[in-house]
């Protein structure tokens, strides 16, 4: 994996609610996330602290529709590897990503949805290191994934992976003003249609994704940050 540094920074992409439609390896040990009961304060540059909530609808949707929710479940295990749940759920989507946060970047280990489990071997990287976002930062790399059904494997292949800084803006979504960095990132790989090739989305340190790489717009949460 290369991450290419002048300004290094990360995403918490929520990533991918489109990473949602994947298979799944169960030949790991996954464990329910932990029951913390912690009082939402000092918001991270990713956010990662049990309890915070996103709610999302998609782009161009009426208002008043049922949203999507995320939401940061706990820590847990996750091929033995201590982790930290992000669950997404609403409209019958029920997906939950598995990742390694702090301010030196993000790390995607995989993700489950009902009876399916997909890992990612090096674990991908969502973000790099929270100082080092400028317009113009890429970071690359190469993992091998493996899709897990029950306890077979239905899948497996390699996936390459760049992401972009285009730009810092700022934007209004749904009457609240946010400063964004604007982020392309791009898959390539065997696994076809499991990773969208193509897709931007928001990002804004201590809030999260604005705007999804699936196209949803963060319409509420329930921590203020940022």
């Amino acid at each position: 994996m290369n991450v290419s540094r002048p300004n290094r920074r990360a995403l918490l992409t929520l990533l991918p609610v489109a990473l949602l439609a994947a298979c799944a390896p169960a030949a790991q040990q996954t464990q329910s996330p932990v029951s913390v009961a912690t009082t939402v304060s000092g918001v991270s540059f990713y956010p990662a602290q049990t309890g915070l909530t996103w709610q999302y609808t998609p782009e161009g949707e009426p208002q008043g529709q049922a949203p999507y929710v995320l939401r940061v479940t706990g820590p847990t295990l996750f091929l033995n590897q201590p982790v930290t749940a992000y669950q997404l759920t609403g409209r019958g989507a029920d997906q939950t990503w598995y990742r390694q946060v702090s301010d030196a970047g993000v790390k995607l280990l995989g993700f489950t949805k009902p009876g399916l489990t997909v890992t990612l071997n090096p674990a991908w990287t969502e973000a790099p290191a929270a100082n080092t976002w400028r317009a113009g930062l890429t970071w690359s790399g190469r993992s091998q994934v493996q899709v897990v059904q029950g306890d077979k494997v239905v899948q497996e292949g390699a996936a390459d992976y760049t992401y972009t800084v285009l730009e810092q803006r700022n934007v209004i979504v749904n009457g609240q003003p946010y400063q964004v960095w604007v982020v392309n990132r791009q898959i390539k790989g065997d696994l076809g249609a499991l990773f969208p090739a193509s897709q931007d989305y928001w990002f804004a340190p201590r809030v999260g994704d604005i705007r999804t790489p699936e196209a949803l717009l963060l319409t509420a949460r329930n921590f203020k940050g940022g």
